[in-house]
């Protein structure tokens, strides 16, 4: 909590400045049960003028000030009524004040905090983002920050109100009639021991209800971002049970909370008319007795205060909620800035120099996912990837082939070896200069809310209209593209949920060429492609990426006999290396796929 109260250092002279208009407006606030007395008992009651001539003090000398030596009741109404107008006015401008200064604080807190959650979150690694989850870390960004927020608005706020209410209403309670005491000693044991059994039960539970909430978020997240596949197996009633059970879940341990935290209310409703009661009965007590000091007056302020004093006591009870929410919310907060990432750059830029004829290089690689147990998903991969070259890497699903082209721009660290790019290895680039250098087109195609264009300028922000359509050709996707009602500044839903498969992984592919990468990495970035279309798009690309060192994955053999060497992965491992011919001739494994694909072909064709 103390690294995010950090947050609010810019901004600390709204910080001061509201607690002190706060207190203005308390005592505002304190002063006007005081002057309200002076109308009752020197106004209102009939022999208002001789006790107030009787009793001196303050409404004396003010009348005497103002009037001279001779008023009547009425000119004491309209005096102090005008007092008490003029003390709310100001008490309504320091209110006014301080609410718009601790909102200055408060969301200039938050934005500053929010955004470098954010910048945290884009800096972790894959690994880290998965370990937090999806959802988690959506909550943590709204939810948890805006329970913040609203905790700093209270510090500067209700922080202060409450305790001085509470004081100041008390003293006051006491400057009036010090057996009206007698009233609070009696209430604010019951009061404080509600409190604390309440809290001490009702805390633990705000931890367990930001939780709950992360998992109706993943649930919701999940279900939005796969409706197509939910609603393609009809399985819509089964996740809606999953929902609910989520969302019950949260119910439970919400109504748990409210229903502790409902206790309080009538507590503090009972204690304060009980408290009202008792002052009355005392001060009726008193005036029946003739006790100098006791006014009919006297008892109406009382009455006020002690009321303040219990509302006050609410007060604190809101402020305990809104700190066991901001605690819980603040340590979740701040796991997520105290993640230092576990793949970092060197922070010097431009230091790397080695250079030679090898794009890429992989000496004894081993890999294996952080949380994953049993054998690596890759080991003793060794590889050199020449400048300029077309590199294929083939094999069964799930044999390591995505994994090994993670290594490259370092979305994952190798486990054992070295990997090096331009004979330098890719752990002492800063990570900017690295993943600049490559062009990465990923077997899921994300795109995002923007026009065509924008997707595609994503490669390069200061691509012209020109560079952006010249990719768009290379891509085969200016013909679609130009399909469209407003061409490259059509808008793209979500996810590209408006396009089909092969338009977005050409769209992809335009955004990876707009870069002019050194390295472009195609994962499986055509599997949505016919062979006709796949055909005119490798063509485009060795015409367009001659000095380009092009890493292709593919799952056909159609889309990468063409390369210069091709890579055969068996068990994690690279059984062999070379040319379409040579490999045909050498490997039984790249012979197998060959054939059962050719296989296929033929059959697929008969068939029609």
């Amino acid at each position: 909590m103390k690294k995010l109260f950090g947050y609010i250092k810019p901004y600390r002279l709204f910080a001061v400045i509201s607690p002190l208009l706060m207190m203005g407006e308390v005592l505002a606030d304190l002063c006007l049960p005081f002057l309200m007395s002076y109308i009752v008992d020197y106004g209102i009651e009939a022999n208002g003028l001789a006790k107030l001539a009787e009793d001196g003090g303050f409404a004396a000398t003010v009348m005497s000030l103002l009037w001279g030596p001779s008023y009547s009741q009425l000119q004491i109404i309209l005096t102090f009524g005008v007092l008490m107008l003029m003390i709310t006015l100001v008490g309504g401008f320091f209110g006014v004040f301080c609410a718009y200064t601790a909102a200055r604080a408060a969301q200039g807190f938050g934005n500053d905090l929010r955004c470098d959650a954010y910048k945290r979150v884009m800096s972790l690694s894959i690994e880290q983002t998965d370990r937090f989850t999806t959802g988690s870390l959506v909550t943590r960004m709204t939810n948890d920050i805006s329970m913040m927020v609203d905790f700093v608005e209270q510090l500067l706020r209700m922080f202060v109100r409450a305790p001085m209410f509470f004081l100041g209403g008390t003293v006051m309670l006491l400057l009036l009639e010090v057996r009206f005491g007698t009233v609070l000693l009696l209430s604010l044991p019951i009061l404080l021991v509600t409190l604390i059994v309440v809290l001490s039960r009702a805390i633990p539970m705000y931890s367990e209800l930001q939780k709950k909430l992360d998992r109706v978020n993943s649930v919701v997240q999940e279900n939005v971002s796969g409706a197509r596949v939910v609603k393609a197996y009809v399985c819509e009633d089964y996740e809606y049970d999953r929902f609910a059970a989520s969302n019950n879940a949260l119910c439970d341990v919400n109504y748990k909370v409210l229903k502790l935290m409902s206790i309080v209310t009538p507590v503090l409703t009972v204690i304060q008319n009980g408290a009202v009661i008792a002052l009355i009965w005392i001060g009726g007590v008193q005036i029946d007795a003739a006790a100098t000091g006791m006014t009919t007056g006297t008892i109406m302020a009382g009455i006020t205060y002690v009321t303040l004093v219990v509302n006050s006591i609410m007060m604190v009870t809101m402020m305990f909620q809104s700190v066991s929410r901001a605690m819980a919310s603040g340590k979740r907060i701040a796991e997520v800035l105290d993640t230092e990432p576990v793949i970092v750059g060197k922070t010097q830029t431009g230091t790397e120099k080695p250079s030679g004829a090898l794009a890429v290089e992989m000496k004894n690689v081993s890999f294996r996912y952080p949380t994953a147990a049993g054998r690596p998903v890759l080991h003793d991969i060794n590889l050199e990837i020449k400048k300029g070259e077309t590199f294929a890497i083939i094999g069964a699903t799930g044999c390591g082939k995505s994994s090994l082209v993670n290594l490259i721009p370092r979305f994952y660290d190798a486990t054992e070896g070295s990997v090096k790019i331009n004979g330098v290895p890719v752990k002492d680039y800063d990570l900017t200069d690295l993943r600049k250098k490559i062009g990465y087109v990923m077997q899921k195609s994300e795109l995002f809310s923007d026009t065509v264009e924008g997707n595609i300028r994503w490669g390069d922000p200061q691509a012209t209209h020109e560079d952006v359509k010249s990719a768009a050709v290379a891509a085969q996707a200016d013909g679609f593209i130009q399909g469209f009602a407003d061409g490259y500044d059509t808008m793209i839903a979500e996810k590209g949920a408006s396009l089909s498969g092969g338009q977005k992984q050409r769209l992809s592919i335009a955004r990876a060429l707009t870069r002019k990468p050194e390295i472009l990495i195609l994962d499986d970035s055509t599997s949505a492609l016919d062979l006709a279309t796949e055909a005119k798009l490798q063509k485009a690309l060795r015409a367009r990426l001659k000095d380009t060192t092009v890493i292709m994955i593919a799952q056909r053999i159609a889309s990468v006999k063409n390369a210069d060497r091709i890579a055969v992965i068996e068990n994690g491992t690279v059984t062999d290396c070379a040319s379409h011919e040579e490999l045909m001739r050498t490997s039984a494994t790249y012979r197998d796929i060959y054939h059962s694909q050719m296989k296929q072909t033929e059959e697929g064709g008969a068939a029609q």
